[in-house]
């Protein structure tokens, strides 16, 4: 398989035509796509490039979804776009806030399936940890996630919709007119939410140009960061086609350990997942890749670790992330200890590496790194069966 070879799964992604009344829905076009549909649906050539302006910029730039108020477009062009189309975003069905300020929403998508969405808010600003998968496929021994078996993809529309439905629960819509105002409330997406992003390369990709399109959402490159569990072909592309920041679902310095942790390893193995990480700084002129590292109490945190996954980072501009493990009912590890956890951190920072020891966060609502996982799939597995699974038994 080549470096540039699409990877692709047999996962159902829904069209882009409701149920009711076969509108096409907007959100999640791209310009391109959006200027095709306007054309075959009325909209004159030669009007199309600036009815897409004046559009997108109502969406993405006001969060205005009724055509009748897009005040800029003629009467008669309103009534043909009512006609045709839509504008609409997932339904938010719950939302818990932590005693730590997080929010966690329940969020249902076509077909009546639901997916967690997170926001994490810091000094002023926040980041929004999002999802691009009902479930995920790679069975993750320590992410409660990982036991939700993949039910499809998220569209582009439903991924760049859980943005826009955070913007309207945080209240961030600019009015039409009003002076730029540089203070964002959502000012980071992190693509770690329910899935493998780069399972569902199309969608993510569409839609992280739809955030990062400066008439609308406008969130620069770098503050969109997509997490991997390590898919090797896909990350080339990303580099390419997205240019976002990589963070790496690393987690073992070892194969027989990664291979238990996280099973894609035994198809793309720590040296093939390194070598495609070290081209890609070169590609984006990025910043250091982020390697996330969950601390499992006697599986992954010795002192011997932390010199083997020094070793394993050189010649990469890397930064390490070290998490203490998020329990969940019927997890199958333990959270290492704080001593532990620091004492891995000073192995790494001595060696030069920036390894900052993440504060957990919405544990007591489980919306912490690891625990996502939507109510209506919740059939959880015994901590018997997990550590049976993954060789822990």
């Amino acid at each position: 398989m080549t470096a540039n070879a699409p990877v692709t799964q047999d996962v159902l992604t829904i069209p882009r035509k409701l149920p009711e009344g076969g509108k096409i829905n907007l959100v999640g076009l791209t310009r391109e796509a959006l200027h095709d549909v306007l054309v075959q649906h009325g909209t004159p050539e030669k009007q199309a490039k600036m009815r897409v302006n004046q559009i997108w910029q109502w969406i993405y730039g006001w969060g205005v979804r009724d055509f009748a108020l897009m005040t800029n477009l003629a009467k008669p062009y309103r009534a043909l776009l009512e006609e045709h189309f839509t504008v609409e975003i997932p339904e938010m069905v719950s939302k818990q806030v932590s005693e730590d300020g997080t929010r966690k929403y329940l969020v249902r998508i076509a077909g009546g399936h639901e997916v967690e969405v997170v926001y994490i808010p810091e000094d002023g600003r926040g980041t929004l940890c999002v999802s691009s998968q009902v479930g995920c496929t790679l069975t993750c021994s320590f992410c409660h996630t990982g036991t939700q078996k993949l039910v499809r993809n998220l569209t582009a529309g439903e991924i760049v919709g859980q943005i826009m439905m955070a913007r309207d629960d945080l209240g961030e819509w600019p009015e039409k007119g009003a002076p730029k105002n540089e203070t964002r409330l959502l000012s980071n997406i992190v693509l770690m939410g329910m899935g493998e992003p780069l399972y569902n390369f199309e969608n993510v990709r569409d839609a992280m140009k739809i955030a990062m399109d400066g008439e609308g959402i406008a969130l620069g490159r770098r503050r969109i960061t997509l997490s991997t569990s390590g898919v090797v072909p896909e990350i080339h592309r990303t580099a390419q086609e997205i240019g976002c920041l990589l963070a790496v679902s690393f987690h073992a310095t070892t194969d027989e350990t990664r291979d238990k942790l996280v099973p894609i390893n035994k198809k793309w193995n720590i040296k093939a997942l390194l070598d495609a990480l070290r081209e890609y700084p070169k590609a984006t002129n990025s910043e250091r890749i982020t390697f996330e590292y969950v601390m499992l109490n006697g599986v992954n945190d010795t002192d011997e670790d932390a010199h083997r996954l020094v070793k394993l980072l050189e010649g990469i501009p890397a930064k390490v992330n070290l998490i203490p493990f998020n329990e969940w009912p019927g997890a199958p590890y333990k959270r290492s200890s704080n001593n532990r956890i620091r004492a891995f951190a000073t192995i790494l920072m001595q060696a030069g590496y920036a390894s900052p020891i993440r504060t957990p966060r919405g544990e007591d609502i489980m919306a912490a790194c690891g625990q996502l996982k939507s109510a209506t799939e919740r059939a959880r597995k015994s901590r018997a069966q997990i550590a049976a699974e993954t060789g822990q038994a």
